[in-house]
Protein backbone atom coordinates (compact mmCIF):
# COMPACT_ATOMS: atom_id res chain seq x y z
CA UNK A 1 0.00 0.00 0.00
CA UNK A 2 2.91 2.24 0.48
CA UNK A 3 4.31 1.77 -1.98
CA UNK A 4 1.85 2.30 -4.28
CA UNK A 5 1.07 5.39 -2.49
CA UNK A 6 4.70 6.73 -3.25
CA UNK A 7 4.28 6.04 -7.00
CA UNK A 8 1.38 7.81 -7.27
CA UNK A 9 2.54 10.61 -5.77
CA UNK A 10 5.74 10.37 -7.91
CA UNK A 11 3.35 9.90 -11.00
CA UNK A 12 1.25 12.66 -10.12
CA UNK A 13 3.95 14.58 -9.63
CA UNK A 14 5.58 14.44 -13.11
CA UNK A 15 2.01 14.88 -15.12
CA UNK A 16 1.59 18.28 -12.75
CA UNK A 17 5.04 19.65 -13.60
CA UNK A 18 4.54 18.19 -17.82
CA UNK A 19 2.80 21.73 -18.88
CA UNK A 20 5.44 23.93 -16.71
CA UNK A 21 7.82 22.00 -18.69
CA UNK A 22 7.04 22.95 -22.04
CA UNK A 23 6.23 26.36 -21.51
CA UNK A 24 9.56 27.26 -19.60
CA UNK A 25 11.44 25.45 -22.89
CA UNK A 26 9.80 27.54 -24.78
CA UNK A 27 10.08 30.88 -22.87
CA UNK A 28 13.91 30.01 -22.13
CA UNK A 29 14.46 29.78 -26.26
CA UNK A 30 12.72 33.20 -26.64
CA UNK A 31 14.74 34.66 -23.90
CA UNK A 32 18.17 32.98 -25.29
CA UNK A 33 17.37 35.39 -28.75
CA UNK A 34 16.72 38.36 -26.11
CA UNK A 35 13.07 38.87 -26.45
CA UNK A 36 11.39 38.88 -22.87
CA UNK A 37 7.65 37.60 -23.49
CA UNK A 38 5.59 38.24 -20.47
CA UNK A 39 2.44 37.21 -22.16
CA UNK A 40 2.53 33.16 -21.31
CA UNK A 41 -0.21 32.68 -19.11
CA UNK A 42 -2.42 34.58 -21.41
CA UNK A 43 -1.24 32.51 -24.51
CA UNK A 44 -1.73 29.14 -22.26
CA UNK A 45 -5.44 30.04 -21.73
CA UNK A 46 -6.24 30.84 -25.23
CA UNK A 47 -4.12 27.42 -26.07
CA UNK A 48 -6.33 25.95 -23.21
CA UNK A 49 -9.38 26.97 -24.66
CA UNK A 50 -8.98 26.02 -28.41
CA UNK A 51 -7.56 22.40 -27.66
CA UNK A 52 -10.51 21.54 -25.10
CA UNK A 53 -12.70 22.73 -28.15
CA UNK A 54 -11.30 20.91 -30.70
CA UNK A 55 -10.85 17.82 -27.69
CA UNK A 56 -14.85 18.79 -26.96
CA UNK A 57 -15.85 17.83 -30.31
CA UNK A 58 -14.40 14.53 -30.28
CA UNK A 59 -11.16 15.28 -32.65
CA UNK A 60 -7.83 13.60 -31.88
CA UNK A 61 -6.50 14.33 -28.59
CA UNK A 62 -2.53 15.21 -30.96
CA UNK A 63 -4.77 17.68 -33.55
CA UNK A 64 -6.53 19.39 -30.47
CA UNK A 65 -2.83 20.15 -29.03
CA UNK A 66 -1.57 21.13 -32.18
CA UNK A 67 -4.78 23.61 -32.67
CA UNK A 68 -3.62 24.89 -28.96
CA UNK A 69 -0.07 25.70 -30.24
CA UNK A 70 -0.76 27.52 -33.49
CA UNK A 71 -3.65 29.83 -31.26
CA UNK A 72 -0.17 30.56 -28.51
CA UNK A 73 1.84 31.21 -32.11
CA UNK A 74 -0.42 33.24 -33.64
CA UNK A 75 -1.19 35.61 -30.04
CA UNK A 76 3.05 35.42 -29.76
CA UNK A 77 3.54 36.72 -33.49
CA UNK A 78 1.24 40.10 -32.42
CA UNK A 79 3.37 40.49 -29.72
CA UNK A 80 6.62 39.92 -31.84
CA UNK A 81 4.57 42.49 -34.36
CA UNK A 82 4.52 44.71 -31.75
CA UNK A 83 8.15 44.42 -30.26
CA UNK A 84 10.19 43.59 -32.87
CA UNK A 85 9.40 45.63 -35.86
CA UNK A 86 7.13 48.74 -33.90
CA UNK A 87 9.85 48.35 -31.25
CA UNK A 88 7.26 48.89 -28.64
CA UNK A 89 8.30 48.00 -25.25
CA UNK A 90 9.08 44.08 -24.15
CA UNK A 91 7.57 44.16 -20.29
CA UNK A 92 4.16 46.22 -21.47
CA UNK A 93 3.26 44.37 -24.75
CA UNK A 94 3.60 40.84 -22.51
CA UNK A 95 1.38 42.29 -19.92
CA UNK A 96 -0.79 43.03 -22.37
CA UNK A 97 -0.57 39.91 -24.36
CA UNK A 98 -1.27 38.23 -20.83
CA UNK A 99 -4.60 39.76 -19.37
CA UNK A 100 -5.60 40.02 -23.18
CA UNK A 101 -5.68 36.34 -23.73
CA UNK A 102 -6.88 35.71 -20.05
CA UNK A 103 -10.39 37.55 -21.07
CA UNK A 104 -10.38 36.49 -24.51
CA UNK A 105 -10.48 32.46 -23.11
CA UNK A 106 -13.01 33.46 -20.70
CA UNK A 107 -14.95 34.97 -23.55
CA UNK A 108 -14.43 32.28 -25.88
CA UNK A 109 -14.91 29.75 -23.60
CA UNK A 110 -18.31 30.92 -21.53
CA UNK A 111 -20.62 28.14 -22.94
CA UNK A 112 -18.39 25.71 -22.49
CA UNK A 113 -17.65 26.08 -18.88
CA UNK A 114 -17.43 23.12 -16.60
CA UNK A 115 -18.16 21.19 -19.70
CA UNK A 116 -16.12 17.61 -19.89
CA UNK A 117 -14.44 16.48 -22.51
CA UNK A 118 -13.43 12.19 -23.42
CA UNK A 119 -10.51 11.48 -21.22
CA UNK A 120 -6.75 10.67 -22.80
CA UNK A 121 -5.75 7.51 -21.39
CA UNK A 122 -2.30 6.90 -20.40
CA UNK A 123 0.37 4.99 -23.20
CA UNK A 124 2.34 2.45 -21.26
CA UNK A 125 6.11 2.46 -21.96
CA UNK A 126 6.10 -1.38 -23.45
CA UNK A 127 8.37 -3.20 -20.96
CA UNK A 128 9.71 -0.78 -18.94
CA UNK A 129 5.78 0.27 -17.75
CA UNK A 130 6.33 -3.55 -16.00
CA UNK A 131 8.97 -2.95 -13.80
CA UNK A 132 7.87 -2.82 -10.62
CA UNK A 133 7.30 0.48 -8.28
CA UNK A 134 9.80 2.90 -11.65
CA UNK A 135 7.18 1.25 -14.41
CA UNK A 136 4.20 3.12 -12.94
CA UNK A 137 5.69 6.14 -11.91
CA UNK A 138 7.80 6.61 -14.85
CA UNK A 139 6.28 4.86 -18.14
CA UNK A 140 3.02 4.98 -17.87
CA UNK A 141 1.99 8.27 -18.51
CA UNK A 142 0.23 10.46 -21.55
CA UNK A 143 2.31 10.47 -24.41
CA UNK A 144 2.78 14.69 -23.84
CA UNK A 145 4.22 13.69 -20.45
CA UNK A 146 7.19 12.08 -22.51
CA UNK A 147 7.31 14.47 -25.03
CA UNK A 148 7.99 17.34 -22.58
CA UNK A 149 11.62 14.84 -22.00
CA UNK A 150 11.88 14.77 -25.36
CA UNK A 151 11.61 18.38 -25.74
CA UNK A 152 14.09 19.26 -22.97
CA UNK A 153 16.64 17.30 -24.71
CA UNK A 154 15.88 18.99 -27.88
CA UNK A 155 16.26 22.18 -26.25
CA UNK A 156 19.75 21.46 -24.72
CA UNK A 157 20.95 19.85 -27.38
CA UNK A 158 19.64 22.96 -30.28
CA UNK A 159 21.27 25.87 -27.97
CA UNK A 160 24.66 24.13 -26.93
CA UNK A 161 25.30 21.76 -29.30
CA UNK A 162 23.68 22.98 -32.61
CA UNK A 163 25.11 25.61 -34.60
CA UNK A 164 21.63 27.48 -35.23
CA UNK A 165 21.79 27.32 -31.41
CA UNK A 166 24.87 29.06 -31.11
CA UNK A 167 23.80 31.75 -33.44
CA UNK A 168 20.71 32.63 -31.32
CA UNK A 169 22.05 32.68 -28.02
CA UNK A 170 24.97 35.06 -30.31
CA UNK A 171 21.29 37.17 -31.25
CA UNK A 172 20.52 37.44 -27.63
CA UNK A 173 23.84 38.46 -26.41
CA UNK A 174 25.13 40.90 -29.01
CA UNK A 175 22.56 41.25 -31.97
CA UNK A 176 24.79 43.59 -33.00
CA UNK A 177 27.43 42.11 -33.63
CA UNK A 178 25.13 38.95 -35.11
CA UNK A 179 23.68 41.59 -38.10
CA UNK A 180 27.06 42.77 -38.63
CA UNK A 181 28.57 39.46 -39.51
CA UNK A 182 25.21 38.98 -41.44
CA UNK A 183 22.45 36.87 -39.39
CA UNK A 184 18.96 38.34 -39.89
CA UNK A 185 18.70 39.34 -35.93
CA UNK A 186 14.90 40.09 -36.61
CA UNK A 187 13.89 37.14 -38.39
CA UNK A 188 15.41 34.85 -35.73
CA UNK A 189 13.78 36.53 -33.20
CA UNK A 190 10.73 36.05 -34.89
CA UNK A 191 11.29 32.62 -34.91
CA UNK A 192 12.39 32.07 -31.40
CA UNK A 193 9.37 34.02 -30.40
CA UNK A 194 6.94 31.82 -32.42
CA UNK A 195 8.36 28.76 -30.46
CA UNK A 196 7.81 30.26 -27.59
CA UNK A 197 4.40 31.01 -27.93
CA UNK A 198 3.92 27.15 -29.37
CA UNK A 199 4.67 26.09 -26.32
CA UNK A 200 2.78 28.22 -24.35
CA UNK A 201 -0.38 26.94 -26.46
CA UNK A 202 0.82 23.50 -26.06
CA UNK A 203 1.09 23.67 -22.24
CA UNK A 204 -2.59 24.97 -22.12
CA UNK A 205 -3.90 22.25 -24.48
CA UNK A 206 -2.65 20.27 -22.38
CA UNK A 207 -3.89 21.14 -19.17
CA UNK A 208 -7.46 21.09 -21.00
CA UNK A 209 -6.92 17.92 -23.25
CA UNK A 210 -4.42 15.66 -21.15
CA UNK A 211 -4.73 16.55 -17.52
CA UNK A 212 -8.10 17.67 -16.73
CA UNK A 213 -10.13 17.58 -19.89
CA UNK A 214 -12.57 20.67 -19.00
CA UNK A 215 -12.40 24.12 -19.21
CA UNK A 216 -13.32 26.63 -16.78
CA UNK A 217 -12.18 29.90 -16.92
CA UNK A 218 -8.75 30.44 -14.96
CA UNK A 219 -8.10 27.53 -15.14
CA UNK A 220 -4.41 27.47 -15.85
CA UNK A 221 -4.49 29.26 -12.62
CA UNK A 222 -0.99 31.32 -12.89
CA UNK A 223 1.16 28.56 -14.34
CA UNK A 224 2.68 30.66 -17.09
CA UNK A 225 3.57 33.44 -14.60
CA UNK A 226 5.66 30.23 -13.09
CA UNK A 227 6.66 29.51 -15.95
CA UNK A 228 8.61 32.75 -16.51
CA UNK A 229 9.72 32.35 -13.32
CA UNK A 230 11.63 29.04 -14.01
CA UNK A 231 13.38 30.27 -16.28
CA UNK A 232 14.40 33.44 -14.47
CA UNK A 233 15.54 32.24 -11.15
CA UNK A 234 16.81 28.46 -12.67
CA UNK A 235 19.44 31.03 -14.18
CA UNK A 236 18.37 30.03 -17.69
CA UNK A 237 19.29 26.74 -17.41
CA UNK A 238 17.49 23.91 -18.88
CA UNK A 239 17.85 21.43 -16.51
CA UNK A 240 17.37 24.13 -13.13
CA UNK A 241 14.17 24.46 -14.76
CA UNK A 242 12.86 20.73 -15.25
CA UNK A 243 13.52 20.57 -11.43
CA UNK A 244 11.54 23.87 -10.40
CA UNK A 245 8.68 22.66 -12.63
CA UNK A 246 8.54 19.14 -10.61
CA UNK A 247 9.04 20.74 -7.48
CA UNK A 248 6.00 22.97 -8.09
CA UNK A 249 3.72 20.29 -9.32
CA UNK A 250 5.43 17.78 -6.23
CA UNK A 251 4.10 20.37 -3.75
CA UNK A 252 0.46 21.24 -5.51
CA UNK A 253 0.27 17.09 -5.57
CA UNK A 254 1.32 17.17 -1.71
CA UNK A 255 -0.83 19.72 -0.56
CA UNK A 256 -3.93 18.09 -2.57
CA UNK A 257 -3.42 14.87 -1.06
CA UNK A 258 -3.49 16.19 2.29
CA UNK A 259 -6.48 18.18 1.76
CA UNK A 260 -8.30 15.46 -0.03
CA UNK A 261 -7.02 12.80 2.91
CA UNK A 262 -8.93 15.15 5.24
CA UNK A 263 -6.53 15.33 7.21
CA UNK A 264 -6.87 17.44 10.37
CA UNK A 265 -4.63 20.56 10.33
CA UNK A 266 -4.66 24.08 11.66
CA UNK A 267 -3.97 25.52 8.48
CA UNK A 268 -5.93 27.80 6.46
CA UNK A 269 -7.02 25.94 3.01
CA UNK A 270 -6.09 29.06 1.37
CA UNK A 271 -2.27 28.49 2.91
CA UNK A 272 -2.29 25.17 1.39
CA UNK A 273 -3.45 26.05 -2.16
CA UNK A 274 -0.80 28.74 -2.39
CA UNK A 275 2.17 26.02 -1.07
CA UNK A 276 3.44 24.88 -4.50
CA UNK A 277 3.86 29.04 -5.36
CA UNK A 278 5.73 29.86 -2.43
CA UNK A 279 7.90 26.52 -2.35
CA UNK A 280 8.59 27.10 -6.01
CA UNK A 281 9.52 30.45 -5.43
CA UNK A 282 11.73 29.89 -2.12
CA UNK A 283 13.40 27.02 -3.26
CA UNK A 284 14.52 28.84 -6.56
CA UNK A 285 15.64 32.08 -4.93
CA UNK A 286 17.96 29.64 -2.88
CA UNK A 287 19.35 28.18 -5.53
CA UNK A 288 19.79 31.49 -7.58
CA UNK A 289 21.41 33.24 -5.02
CA UNK A 290 24.93 33.66 -7.09
CA UNK A 291 24.70 36.87 -8.74
CA UNK A 292 27.53 36.71 -10.57
CA UNK A 293 25.92 32.95 -11.98
CA UNK A 294 23.05 35.16 -12.88
CA UNK A 295 24.66 37.43 -14.96
CA UNK A 296 26.66 34.84 -16.30
CA UNK A 297 24.03 33.16 -17.97
CA UNK A 298 21.49 35.92 -18.36
CA UNK A 299 21.07 36.68 -22.11
CA UNK A 300 22.92 40.02 -22.32
CA UNK A 301 20.34 41.77 -24.52
CA UNK A 302 17.59 40.44 -22.84
CA UNK A 303 14.29 43.21 -23.36
CA UNK A 304 16.62 45.63 -25.56
CA UNK A 305 14.89 46.60 -28.58
CA UNK A 306 17.09 46.04 -31.82
CA UNK A 307 16.51 47.66 -35.28
CA UNK A 308 19.28 46.86 -38.01
CA UNK A 309 20.79 49.22 -40.00
CA UNK A 310 19.44 50.33 -42.97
Amino acid sequence: MENYLITSIIAATLAAGTPLIIVAMGELVTEKAGVLNLGAEGMMSVGAVVGFLLGFSGINPLLAVLAGMAAGCAMSLVFGFLTLTMLANQVASGLALAIFGIGLSAFIGKSYEAAPAPAVLPTPVPILADIPFIGPAFFNHQSLVYASWLLVVGVIWFLYRSRWGLVLRAVGESPSAAHAVGYRVIFLRYLAVAFGGAMAGAGGAFLSVYYTPLWSEGMVAGRGWIALVLVVFATWRPLRVVFGAYLFGGVMILQLFVQGAGLKLDVPSQLLSSLPYLATIVVLVLISRNVSMIRLNAPFSLGQPFRPDA
